[in-house]
């Protein structure tokens, strides 16, 4: 009985595949090559011609400025760190989004009834904002987000997130660290522990408006321990590795004692 002989196929250079920096594919240097079936058939591919791939809105060169309307905001949007803390360069596919930026241009404000509200935020201050607030621009050569007042998370005028001026009604949260044994003793791997849902108060927002137009406070005090919903908020972690939290105080379920 005769031997199989497998096909012989083309081999695909390295360079002629799409290089994925982002979502930029690079262009190619030649034909890739492979086989389908039957032994000799071979097909070969057409070349890219830098295709480019943009999620942002870009503003022609033609306009020169940017005023939002209403509540928005627009902020200039913190580059990506290119490294790791120990100096590694980090593809742009695993760079953390930025969630900061400056502000640069606010809008007039809004009315509640009778009552005009200005923008609480002044042009300059650095921001955090919500991870999937607004709509990215690109203007003048910079990353820009157009958001509403409302998506800012705080004031960060520090690296650290301890930090945080809270706006509006959300809170900054210190996450309490996870439990190493269950009730019965059992000690936990880093797998198996559960995410806590409870922390401390570290900081709280002013509060909101309501719908007269008079301030509502937020009713919790720094130094707090709360309980609060368990897919809430923004989640970031300060430069000692301490894991932090900030939500609305609506998210926030018990208090604690």
């Amino acid at each position: 009985m005769a031997a199989l002989q497998p096909f012989k196929c083309g081999v695909v250079g390295v360079r002629s595949l799409p290089l994925f920096e982002g979502l930029r594919v690079a262009p190619t240097d030649g034909y890739a090559s492979s086989c389908i079936g039957t032994p000799g058939l071979v097909l070969k591919s057409r070349r890219f011609s830098g295709l480019v791939v943009k999620s942002a809105t870009v503003i022609s060169p033609k306009y020169s400025s940017i005023k939002p309307v209403g509540d928005r905001v627009l902020v200039k949007i913190k580059s990506s760190e290119e490294q790791t803390s120990g100096g590694i360069l980090l593809p742009t596919t695993a760079q953390t989004k930025p969630q900061s930026g400056e502000v640069v241009a606010v809008g007039e404000g809004r009315t509640i009834g009778k009552i005009e509200i200005k923008i609480g935020v002044e042009v300059g201050k650095q921001v955090v904002y919500s991870k999937y607030a607004g709509t990215e621009l690109e203007f003048n050569g910079s990353n820009h987000l157009l958001l509403k007042e409302d998506d800012l998370i705080g004031i960060l005028e520090t690296d650290d997130i301890k930090d945080l001026e809270p706006l509006n009604d959300r809170v900054l949260i210190k996450v309490a660290e996870a439990e190493e044994k269950t009730a019965g003793g059992l000690l936990l791997t880093q797998a198996t522990k559960e995410k806590p849902s409870v922390g401390t108060v570290i900081a709280v927002g002013p509060g909101n408006r309501d719908l007269d137009g008079n301030w509502s406070p937020v009713k919790l005090a720094v130094g707090s321990t709360i309980m609060y919903s368990k897919y809430a908020g923004s989640e970031f972690k300060s430069s000692d590795g301490a894991e932090f939290i900030v939500l609305r105080a609506s998210d926030v379920m018990a208090i604690l004692s």
